[in-house]
């Protein structure tokens, strides 16, 4: 099929095959050219693998540590007649960029927060692992059935005690106006905790404790976002803010509990970037159409991906102790926060009309890397050749191919040909030879089933 972006509000409900590969080999050409994090973790866990921060976290441990990956996503494989998610066709990307240069990447396609992932994810790491030294925590979740309770709790996004007043941006239309946001009430509160603050990453990191799956000096991650004056009250000061504290309350907690074994956790305060998440959040898109703007003409702009691989060089693996804030947050939104930066920023704010856009703003290149999250408006891909959309997802590394072989192996090992005097005692010398030959067939050919298996094994759904 012919497949073209189709979008609707704030998201793309089309994605491309080709255009998602292309896009995440740039990211892994980005990391391979600063070189290795020699430092850097060997086994890594990544809950929200597939998009964003959790994507590039991934990509940056995978091409630029060496690292064995675990990846927890819910992604939408294709359907007759639809594409796939571009989360899907993202993994599959890089699971098989891995695949190529002989690294684990394992995949779980499933709920994060849902009890039977997190033990299907335990039995993994313990099986092909062995231990997590690594884990990034980077889901964005309209909703979540809470394992325990069964209840159902959606998050929204609202100011919190008053409405709110400010400009907002159509992403699509260029349509710059005003937007007022009604505040949410205290079930919208709980709620929105519930969904995005910390309690389920206390549930992954108490998991991997009890299975004894957490190595030595274990680090954990999650990320945040604090911004400017134009977002706090639907963002910092709003219902996600109060889940971002919660979050932040989870860390602490976490930190605590990760002493015994010389561990730590951070929260990473990261730069307002073009995710599917934020082009949610009313206000922020036009916020980010001038921070961009304003970074590029500084030489300051970072995607997701400069802005992981700053983080795991410079602070988490940088060789001596990660530089926080008063907090005790890790913060690469520090050149988004420069003075200069927010200046410039406020100054183009109230000036921004629907006229103006183009000129006061970065609103083609917002909608330009908008539309790479979906695959479209990569360069070097024919967006009017007819594609495949159904591409299956990898398991991961050749894990039945090393089962094979070492059955192989085990076979010499059983029947040995260096026993000259079983030979002469059970055998003659044609029959050895013969036998032998035997094995050896047998033994190709069992290679070759495990390599055909490792390439077309089914992803965990």
């Amino acid at each position: 099929m012919i497949i073209k972006p189709k979008v609707r509000s704030f998201v793309c409900v089309t994605a491309h095959p080709a255009g998602c590969a292309a896009h995440v080999q740039g990211q892994i050409d980005c990391v391979k050219s600063k070189g290795l994090i020699t430092r850097g973790p060997r086994n890594v866990l990544i809950i929200g693998a597939s998009a964003g921060y959790g994507l590039a976290s991934r990509i940056v441990t995978v091409f630029g540590c060496n690292a064995k990956t675990l990846g927890v996503f819910l992604e939408r494989p294709s359907e007759e007649g639809h594409p796939a998610s571009p989360g899907w066709y993202n993994t599959v990307a890089l699971t098989q960029a891995a695949l190529k240069v002989g690294l684990y990447t394992a995949n779980i396609n499933g709920d994060a927060f849902s009890d039977a992932t997190k033990q299907q994810a335990m039995e993994i790491i313990a099986r092909d692992m062995g231990s997590i030294d690594l884990v990034v925590y980077s889901l964005a979740a309209p909703r979540r059935q809470h394992p325990k309770t069964g209840a159902v709790h959606k998050s929204t996004l609202q100011p919190i005690g008053t409405p709110y007043t400010n400009k907002t941006v159509d992403t699509d239309k260029g349509l710059v106006s005003e937007v007022t946001i009604k505040p949410a009430d205290n079930q919208g509160i709980a709620d929105t905790i519930a969904v995005m603050g910390g309690e389920d990453w206390e549930m992954w990191m108490k998991a991997l404790a009890d299975a004894q799956l957490l190595a030595p000096g274990a680090t954990a991650v999650a990320y945040s976002y604090i911004g400017t004056k134009y977002t706090w009250p639907i963002y910092k000061d709003g219902t996600i803010g109060r889940a971002k504290i919660d979050l932040e309350r989870a860390a602490r907690a976490i930190h605590k509990s990760l002493k015994s074994i010389g561990g730590r956790a951070f929260i990473s305060v990261n730069k307002a970037l073009v995710t599917q998440a934020s082009s949610a959040i009313p206000v922020v898109p036009l916020y980010i159409f001038i921070l961009y703007k304003v970074m590029k003409e500084k030489g300051l702009h970072e995607g997701c991906i400069e802005q992981m691989q700053r983080l795991f060089a410079s602070q988490l693996y940088n060789g001596s102790q990660p530089h926080l804030d008063a907090e005790g947050r890790l913060r690469i939104d520090d050149w988004e926060m420069r003075a200069d930066v927010q200046a410039a920023v406020s100054k183009i704010w109230p000036q921004v009309t629907t006229e103006n856009l183009g000129d006061l703003t970065d609103a083609a290149g917002y909608r330009n890397e908008f539309l790479k999250l979906f695959g479209f408006g990569v360069q070097g891909i024919d967006y009017e050749m007819d594609i495949e959309p159904h591409v299956r997802m990898p398991w991961g590394q050749n894990r039945f191919l090393t089962t094979y072989f070492s059955v192989c192996v085990s076979l010499f090992y059983v029947f040995p040909i260096a026993q000259p005097h079983a030979v002469i005692q059970q055998v003659s010398s044609a029959n050895a030879v013969a036998g032998h030959t035997s094995r050896v067939i047998v033994c190709g050919l069992m290679i070759l089933l495990g390599i055909a298996n490792s390439d077309t094994a089914a992803d965990i759904a």
